[in-house]
């Protein structure tokens, strides 16, 4: 388990406020940090945020020229949510795209922490989750997903990426699962 970390992505104010509905998902996913800490794996909080002006946004991409266009994140906005504790001995990483791989220094972080098995947890499913397990498994990480450590606005496309294309690619368990195992 040395080589483990727990990625928690995109679990920042402006994406939680919108996936509200599920009160249980906070947490949930707190808990996975929690057992993740006892366990002594490093835990990486991954967040997307930009520049002032926007420099990294592309008139050609579509979903970040939205953001930008309505006036981007504000400070506040892509902090780690409260509820799941952030800590002084946690990783923070900014990205600049989907993947959060993309356009931050993750790689290097995780090269630096020699990790090679990457546990993934975030919002949203069809984003973040996706993109960067598929970047991931095309770098050799180990992967397993938290099914319920990740959320997506369309519930259809959350299960068939759970059960038809990320188990193809990575282990797929539950967080209480992936607690017990610790």
């Amino acid at each position: 388990m040395a080589d483990t970390a727990l990625l928690v992505m995109d679990v920042q104010n402006a994406i939680v406020n919108r996936f509200s509905t599920d009160t249980d998902y906070l947490p949930r996913v707190r808990r996975g940090i929690d057992a993740a800490r006892a366990a002594g794996l490093p835990v990486f909080f991954v967040r997307v945020g930009f520049r002032p002006g926007f420099p990294e946004v592309s008139p050609n991409n579509a979903s970040f020229s939205a953001i930008r266009d309505r006036g981007g994140f504000s400070a506040a906005d892509i902090e780690i949510h409260p509820a799941l504790g952030a800590g002084a001995d946690d990783v923070i990483v900014t990205k600049r795209r989907i993947s959060a791989f993309t356009g931050s220094d993750l790689g290097v972080l995780l090269r630096a922490h020699d990790i090679r098995h990457l546990v993934l947890a975030g919002i949203s499913t069809s984003g973040v989750v996706l993109s960067t397990l598929r970047e991931a498994a095309d770098l050799d990480y180990r992967l397993t997903v938290l099914s319920d450590g990740c959320l997506d606005a369309d519930e259809e496309v959350h299960r068939v990426l759970l059960t038809k294309v990320f188990a193809r690619q990575a282990a797929v368990t539950t967080v209480d699962e992936w607690v017990a195992g610790l």
